[in-house]
């Protein structure tokens, strides 16, 4: 197999580029914790919306979409991602209360109302379900790097991709983060925009290439309504309690920012889903004339896109996902050292109070700590399918109603977020042991986990409302404890 030459070109120029971009965020912009962890709350509108974007959009979004487009899906696979899209519009209801909160993490913010066994149990759900996806998406970097240069061995690509991450994430925090989500973002959604129209162009047009698919492969509906709204809810669901995306909202400037950047999202991502889908199709209407085309049309994307588009655009796509897959993995990196540090290393007994350049130090450390763990997992060739399913689902389905209603139902009791945290765990654990995984009863395992979560806190807010039980303390902190957070956070700009 030969070096993809002009791909691997672009791949190694961004990874300096982003290498580079940590090296100066990290000597200009990083002024104390907050600017680590949370960007120092000033992010605008647009780079708060790309950066949601670029967390949900990588490899299963497009190469994986173009997949199931060219499989059984046909043009119905476009809910793949638009699914995505509309989940992200009633997050926009949530997004300036989470950014009201004024808080770092997830756990942060369910131990106020809670406690603190409902923070520590939610640290401990977020970190394991956060080791599964940094260990997932190295092992799915070093795959693509192994494929860029087939002479390299798969365990050195996993090691070497981890390192890069490792000296990425270490260096910038969430500002260096956020400005490689804005790149990479726009490289996949303008490479995509440029390549799919030449694409159907040369291919004769869309009328030649819908004339030649077979009338179900038109059928937008095809997989279900069904499964269209459990995708929906499985995306509203793992958005709402998902680590990276609460991050992003703690980093904008203000609460309007926070949810004028979920609607650009859901816009941003509603036209990311149709151009895979529309080259899927392509290809499978054009198969006899792809030669390498794969029988379940894996590399259908690249393919097709190879053979129609100039080398320049797929040498941009093809880099654009392998740092897509990068991207995600410093975010989770990053998310997972700051749990351990904002809510664990505290919650279980270490020092109260750390300075912002321990609070720096030690989640330095703790992503290299971290990263190296999540390497020797993925060297061991766990199926990356199968740690992406138990994270997504373990690190939400218990905390969802916590979190979630926590914020947006004032009355709820302490036992309510505790009890509802246990159930929907339970819950979830039995659905992925029974349904191995899939669907059960109807239900996704992260959906069945977040309904349970979501009934159980409401049944014990009903019961403990007739006992006159009072209720938790307040998400959200008081203005002379904001007026204060903020006098802290601006200390050594």
């Amino acid at each position: 197999m030969e070096i993809q030459i002009l791909p691997l070109i672009i791949v190694v120029a961004y990874l300096v580029g982003m290498l580079t971009v940590g090296a100066v965020v990290s000597k200009v912009q990083i002024k104390n914790a907050k600017d680590y962890m949370v960007a120092g709350r000033r992010m605008g509108l647009f780079m708060v919306a790309f950066s949601l974007s670029a967390n949900n959009i990588g490899g299963g979004c497009t190469t994986g979409l173009a997949q199931k487009a060219f499989g059984d899906w046909g043009l119905s696979a476009v809910w793949y991602v638009l699914a995505a899209s509309i989940a992200m519009i009633p997050l926009a209801y949530f997004a300036p209360k989470i950014r009201k909160t004024m808080a770092v993490t997830i756990p942060e913010v369910v131990g106020r109302r809670f406690g603190k066994f409902s923070s520590n149990f939610t640290g401990i759900l977020s970190v394991l379900s956060l080791f599964c996806l940094t260990s997932s998406q190295i092992a799915a970097s070093g795959g693509v790097i192994n494929a860029l240069i087939p002479s390299i061995p798969l365990n050195v690509c996993l090691i070497f991709a981890g390192i890069v991450i490792i000296l990425y994430t270490t260096m910038g925090g969430m500002i260096a983060d956020q400005i490689s989500d804005l790149v990479q973002f726009g490289i996949i959604l303008v490479g995509l925009a440029i390549a799919t129209p030449i694409v159907l162009n040369h291919a004769g047009g869309w009328s030649a290439i819908s004339a030649a698919l077979p009338g179900e492969k038109l059928n937008l509906t095809q997989i279900g309504w069904a499964s269209i709204i459990g995708y929906i809810f499985n995306y509203f669901c793992t958005f709402l309690a998902g680590p990276e995306m609460v991050s992003r909202f703690e980093t904008a400037k203000d609460e309007k920012t926070a949810k004028n950047a979920a609607f650009v999202s859901a816009i941003l991502m509603a036209a990311m889903s149709i151009f895979p889908t529309l080259l899927g199709l392509a290809a499978f209407a054009l198969q006899d004339q792809l030669p390498g085309l794969a029988e379940n049309g894996s590399n259908a994307m690249m393919i097709v896109t190879g053979h129609y588009a100039p080398g320049v655009v797929t040498g941009l796509i093809s880099a654009a996902i392998i740092c897509a897959t990068m991207s995600s993995a410093d975010s989770n990196l990053l998310c997972m050292s700051t749990m351990i540090i904002n809510d664990l290393y505290t919650g279980l007994g270490g020092k109260k109070q750390l300075t912002d350049k321990q609070t720096i130090f030690y989640t330095r450390a703790c992503n290299v700590l971290s990263a190296v763990v999540a390497m020797l997992i993925s060297l061991f060739g766990v199926s990356i399918v199968a740690m992406n399913t138990f994270a997504f689902g373990i690190r939400c389905a218990g905390p969802f109603a916590a979190y979630g209603l926590g914020l947006a139902v004032p009355k709820a009791t302490k036992n309510s977020g505790i009890i509802s945290i246990i159930c929907g765990t339970i819950a979830f654990v039995v659905w992925q042991i029974v349904g191995g995984g899939g669907t059960w009863m109807f239900l996704m395992p992260v959906v069945a986990g977040c309904l349970v979560s979501t009934i159980s806190f409401f049944v014990v807010n009903w019961i403990e409302w007739g006992r006159g039980v009072a209720p938790a303390p307040s998400a959200y902190l008081t203005d002379e404890e904001v007026a204060r957070k903020i006098a802290e956070e601006s200390v050594g700009r």
